[in-house]
């Protein structure tokens, strides 16, 4: 059975409820027949697509205290040495997931530590995986101080995207493989690391939150 994502309950009854319009309107004009069932399949099929996005994944989290382990499900899209100016205002190790709409968008704390920094930044909805995404956009930004190494890691909303959930906030403990947030509807979550951080994936690299290790601190 399908666990289903607390931030999903009301997008599905809401779904569940204008569907059901939908088909009581088109029987009502169009009767009992092949319109009626066209309409009701590709419907289903929608409320699918919808309940599986919400869907909570069955994983045993890999917990490892060098290890930065993925917030999130998706795509490698950034791998690189950038200047990271809202916190640190200094050269750092960025590593960027796309999330696309097939992705589960629940995110998960990277490492254990205790969140020293939140700010929530309204913004555009560019598309996700552009890079200037990560300072144009609507995002939040979190930091955690894991034993005095300072991670940081950025919810980013995309061009569907509209909601960005964070549950984070300053002073928390923090608990690697946790569940900190959530993006609704495709989006992509970037992390910034101390340089000289053994980075372990590569752009292009297929990961899943709570066991692909990012990096080694």
């Amino acid at each position: 059975m399908i666990k289903i994502h607390r931030e999903g309950q009301y997008i599905l009854n809401f779904t569940a409820v204008l569907f059901l319009i939908i088909a009581a309107a088109v029987r009502w004009f169009c009767g009992v027949g092949w319109p009626l069932w066209s309409v009701m399949i590709g419907l289903l099929i929608l409320y699918l697509f919808v309940l599986c996005f919400f869907r909570v994944p069955k994983r045993i989290p890999v917990l490892d205290d060098n290890a930065v382990i993925a917030p999130a499900d998706g795509t490698i899209v950034i791998v690189k040495e950038t200047e990271e100016n809202e916190f640190f205002k200094d050269k750092r190790l960025q590593v960027s997931i796309f999330m696309s709409v097939f992705n589960v968008h629940i995110n998960w704390f990277p490492i254990d530590g205790i969140v020293e920094y939140f700010r929530h930044h309204q913004g555009k909805y560019l598309v996700a995986y552009r890079e200037k995404s990560s300072e144009d956009n609507e995002r939040t930004t979190i930091v955690v101080n894991h034993n005095g190494v300072r991670v940081l890691f950025r919810q980013i909303a995309g061009l569907i995207a509209r909601r960005i959930v964070c549950y984070a906030k300053e002073g928390q403990s923090a608990q690697q493989g946790t569940e900190f947030g959530f993006i609704k509807f495709g989006s992509r979550v970037d992390i910034f690391l101390p340089l000289g951080t053994t980075i372990n994936v590569k752009e292009g690299d297929k990961v899943k939150g709570r066991q692909t290790v990012i990096a080694i601190l």
